[in-house]
């Protein structure tokens, strides 16, 4: 089974959301992945 990759839009607009002072743990629940994927 292939396994899921966030696409590059979705990182994107997390980091717009992390730099208006959003933690970077509650749009990465609501995206479905973890917070490691993001700083990977």
């Amino acid at each position: 089974m292939k396994k899921s990759r966030a696409i590059e839009e979705q990182i994107i607009g997390l980091i717009k959301q992390n730099e208006a002072g959003m933690s970077i743990k509650e749009p990465c629940r609501k995206g479905g992945f973890s917070d490691a994927t993001f700083y990977k």
